[in-house]
Parts: C-alpha cells; sequence; structure tokens
C-alpha cells in the first residue's frame, strides 16, 4: 500500500519542540509529535472502499496486514511523522483553556488526483493533551461516529468522514453514563478523513494566550490552503475568511435541521473551520419532533445544545472566533457587520429549506405564518420528523385535509389522536392544500422535489445501537448492512423498509437509544 505523502500543517506551521509525549501546557505551537499506542491484536471491523480509493487505497489494500497495521496505529507511514493538534475552547459557554487532541493522533496528509485529505486516528493512545485520560475509544463509540459521518456524507451534509473501524483486542475501562458505573469495554479505534481537522478553538488558544504571531500563521495557512478565493496577509483577507467561516458554518446548521439532526456538544473546540460537521459523540436524531430535544446527558438540565438552539449557539460561536481573529484586524465593526448578517441569513436559509420540505416551488410573503404553524402542530403529539416528511410527499393537492392527515398517520407515535390535536391537524392541512393550489408543480414534481431533501432513512440511535450489540458479539452484519443503505438515503430501497419506522418502545428510555454521554 503505497500512499502518497503530502503533509502541510506539520511541515509549515511551529511544532512543539518537547518530544515528551506528557501531559502539559503547549506553548507557541500548533501541534505536538506523537506515537500511536501499539494495539495487541488489531482485527479489522469494517472498511469504506469509496472513500479508500480517494486517497489511492485500492480493494485489496483493505484486507491487508499494511492496512490493518497503519490504521490500527502499529506503523508509521513511511515519511511521516503523527502528530497531535493544540487547541482550545469554550465548553457549555465556559473557557476551557487548552484542550487539544486528546485522542486523535493525525498520521498524515494524503494527496491523490484531485483530492488532499488529512488521515486520523481516534482512539489510538494518549498525547500530551489527554488531561486526566487514556486517548483510547471504544467499540460502541466507534461504530456510532463510523457509521454516522458516512450517513451525513450521503445526505449531503458537510462532514468528516470515516475510513475504518478496528478493534485494538484491548479492553477499556469507561463509565458510560459518568454515574460511577464503569466498566470494561471492547477498545476499537476509527479512521477520521478531512481536508482539514482545524477548530475554532485553535485560534482561540493563540489569541487568549497573546500569541499573535503564531496566530497569525495558522490563519494564513488556513486561507492559503482552504479558502482558496481569499489572497491571505491583509485585513480585509481575515474579514473575507470570517465571513466565509460564517456563512459554511449556517450552511452546516441548516443542514441538521433539514434531516433532524443534533450535534449534542456544540462546544468551540467542536466546531470545524471548514463548517464541517465534526467529533461525533452524543449525537441524536429527531425521532419525536421536539426543537428542545437534546441527545446529551451532560446539557439535560439547560439543554444549551437543543435542536432549536443550534442556529443561535452557532452565531455564539462564531463571535468567539471573531474576538479570536480581532488582534490580527483591530476594527470590531469589521467583525459585527459579518455577525449580523448571520440572522437575517438563517431567516432567508430557514425559509428556503422548509419551502423545499413542503414542496413548495414559490416563494410567497406569508409562508412563514405556515411554517410556523406545523412547528407548533408537530409538538402537539409524539411526530416522527423523518417518517412525517416522507409521508407528506405523497399527499395530492385535490385531497381532502382528513385525506392529507390519514397519509401521514403513521408518523404518530399515538394511533388515537385527540380531538384538539386532530383540528390543529386539519387546519394545517387546509392552509397546506390552499398554499398547494397555488403552486405550478404537479404532484409528481413536488414528490420529486421533497425526497429530495427529506430522507427516508437515516441513522436512528437505536440501529445504531442493535449494530453495537451484535458488533459486541462479533457479528459485523448490521454495520454493513447499515453502511450500505445509508449510502442511498433518498431512495426508496424497498429492501430495507424495515427501517423505515418509528423507534420501537423498547429504545424509548435505553441507554444508547435516547440519552447518551460524552462518553458515547
Amino acid at each position: 500500500m503505497k500512499l502518497n505523502i503530502h503533509d502541510r500543517f506539520s511541515k509549515e506551521l511551529p511544532a512543539d519542540p518537547n518530544k515528551q509525549n506528557t501531559r502539559r501546557q503547549v506553548q507557541k505551537a500548533c501541534f505536538s509529535y506523537v506515537t500511536p499506542k501499539q494495539p495487541s491484536k488489531p482485527s479489522l471491523v469494517h472498511a469504506n472502499l469509496d472513500l479508500a480509493q480517494q486517497l489511492g487505497i485500492v480493494k485489496e489494500d483493505l484486507q491487508s496486514q499494511d492496512f490493518l497495521n497503519v490504521f490500527s496505529g502499529v506503523t508509521t507511514l513511511e515519511k511521516s511523522r503523527p502528530y497531535a493538534m493544540n487547541y482550545g475552547g469554550h465548553q457549555f459557554g465556559h473557557w476551557a483553556g487548552q484542550l487539544g487532541d486528546g485522542r486523535a493522533i493525525n498520521l498524515a496528509e494524503i494527496k491523490h488526483k484531485e483530492h488532499h485529505l488529512a488521515i486520523q486516528l481516534k482512539g489510538a493512545g494518549e498525547t500530551p493533551y489527554s488531561r486526566s485520560a487514556d486517548g483510547l475509544a471504544v467499540l460502541r463509540s466507534s461504530i456510532r461516529e463510523y457509521l454516522c459521518a458516512e450517513a451525513m456524507h450521503h445526505l449531503g451534509v458537510p462532514t468528516t468522514r470515516s475510513l475504518s473501524i478496528i478493534k485494538s483486542g484491548d479492553q477499556v475501562m469507561r463509565d458510560m453514563m459518568y454515574d460511577g458505573n464503569a466498566a470494561y469495554e471492547t477498545g476499537a479505534i476509527v479512521c477520521r478523513v478531512s481536508p482539514s481537522f482545524i477548530r475554532f478553538g485553535n485560534f482561540q488558544l493563540l489569541a487568549f494566550r497573546q500569541d499573535i504571531g503564531t496566530l497569525k500563521k495558522l490563519t494564513d495557512f488556513t486561507i492559503k490552503h482552504h479558502f482558496k478565493g481569499i489572497e491571505a496577509g491583509t485585513k480585509q483577507a481575515y474579514i473575507d475568511f470570517f465571513r466565509e467561516v460564517s456563512m459554511r458554518t449556517l450552511g452546516m446548521i441548516m443542514h441538521w435541521q433539514r434531516v433532524g439532526f443534533v450535534h449534542g456538544v456544540m462546544n468551540t473546540d467542536n466546531m470545524s473551520i471548514l463548517g464541517l460537521t465534526i467529533d461525533y459523540g452524543p449525537y441524536g436524531w429527531l425521532e419525536g419532533f421536539d426543537p428542545s430535544w437534546t441527545p446529551n446527558t451532560t446539557d439535560k438540565q439547560h439543554k444549551r445544545y437543543r435542536y432549536g438552539n443550534q442556529a443561535q449557539i452557532a452565531l455564539w460561536n462564531l463571535l468567539q472566533l471573531a474576538n479570536a481573529l480581532y488582534p490580527l484586524v483591530n476594527d470590531a465593526k469589521a467583525f459585527e457587520d459579518v455577525l449580523n448578517e448571520f440572522g437575517p441569513n438563517h431567516k432567508l436559509q430557514y425559509e428556503s429549506m422548509m419551502r423545499d420540505k413542503l414542496g413548495l416551488h414559490m416563494a410567497q410573503e406569508n409562508d412563514m405564518i405556515l411554517f410556523n404553524q406545523l412547528n407548533k402542530t408537530l409538538v402537539k403529539t409524539e411526530t416522527d420528523m423523518t417518517i412525517f416528511y416522507r409521508l407528506l410527499a405523497e399527499i395530492k393537492k385535490d385531497d381532502h385535509p382528513s385525506l392529507m392527515l390519514n397519509a401521514i398517520n403513521l408518523a404518530f407515535y399515538e394511533e388515537d389522536l385527540d380531538d384538539e390535536v386532530k383540528q390543529a391537524w386539519l387546519d394545517w392541512f387546509g392552509n397546506y392544500k390552499n398554499r398547494l393550489l397555488q403552486e405550478s408543480l404537479t404532484d409528481l414534481e413536488r414528490k420529486k422535489l421533497m425526497h429530495a431533501v427529506n430522507p427516508k432513512y437515516v441513522l436512528r440511535n437505536y440501529m445504531a445501537q442493535l449494530a453495537i450489540d451484535d458488533a459486541e458479539k462479533g457479528d459485523y452484519t448490521l454495520v454493513t448492512q447499515f453502511y450500505e443503505m445509508l449510502k442511498h438515503p433518498y431512495d426508496e430501497q424497498a429492501e430495507y423498509n424495515q427501517w423505515f419506522a418509528k423507534r420501537p418502545e423498547w429504545a424509548r428510555h435505553r441507554i444508547g437509544c435516547s440519552m447518551l454521554s460524552c462518553s458515547s
């Protein structure tokens, strides 16, 4: 297996001169060189051929000992030096200081044809940034990340991706719910792939330490390699860079909202500077539509990162990034102008997203009234978001509102609606029908539009848990099945119809299916 190593981050930015792998504060450096932990008996769970080919890895390589060794951390790629990134961040709204790659080790950057991608092992051992942790990962969290990153990619959501899951052969102690019930679990390493793993927190830590020289180097590097339309080195370039980051971040959030995804931990150290979904921990998918829902037990009380608050949190995080970049510009108004664009842009993008989800081709002045009425009606009874929008495409605009209601009945968790809820739905369908009758689209054209943005299949939490349960027994059938199914989430795929279903009752309160921790 030969890979074209083309490291930029570790070649062009300052390294930590201390080569000791000890927990410490790392100053005036963007990264520290580290060595992955040697797993005792690595074995492949799954590998992603589509992504492998973008790295120059062929199908035969995936079953080779060389592949297993490299992507489990046994051996280091020739002409590369693994490293961990140095960054800080706000966690749940509070400045946490230096954080860094505590259980992620960057192997190299690979250039192949038009692709330039960084490869990173998650769960490959300690780094100077591990603090009191062991730098390892377990099979359940690795499966969740591997499958979800690929599911998001095929949904059209900007995201990091997954190349492989490899069991380490070691047992790892974890307290899954932070309740004092620690237990040994199966260790695993997942290989993550992205154009870059730079985060908001990389810039924040340097600004906090007033290391403006390194901050400028990092910002110029990021613009040069990842924001091609901007000429690095001027104050205007830094403002243009910030504006582009803001736009990409908003675009990512709108995709999350569209498919019903809740990240769970939108700390600034989990925010990609490229506007990619990164760090899949206690994420979740809206099943019963509830804007106040978050999957993270740590956030259970305040619900800072709830579904309906993700755009506001993105804006708050962008403000922190603006504060970090300010020393390069010394012009608060320029940043404020960009931040003030976020709200109006969010409103425009939200309206456009909702029109697409509802199959509306033309914009009308009162559309927000229809959207708000729908959101209020959706929460009157537990309604599966994915199933609702998918079935909504099946109605005919000449149907009576009662027929429309019957068409989406499968989305309700309760079989019988009370009179008040039923009337609310009939009222909304009446307004929706009137709106559809003003459209020029045929029913078939509308259905095609809606099916392109409303997936039939998402990685529901209980599905991931079923795959984990089987994988813990050595059976990877569901991992493979979900991987294949989620490559075509908008297609009917009748052979997978059993997964177009509401969350089963047994999963309502089960750990891993409803609430998860940052250990997930």
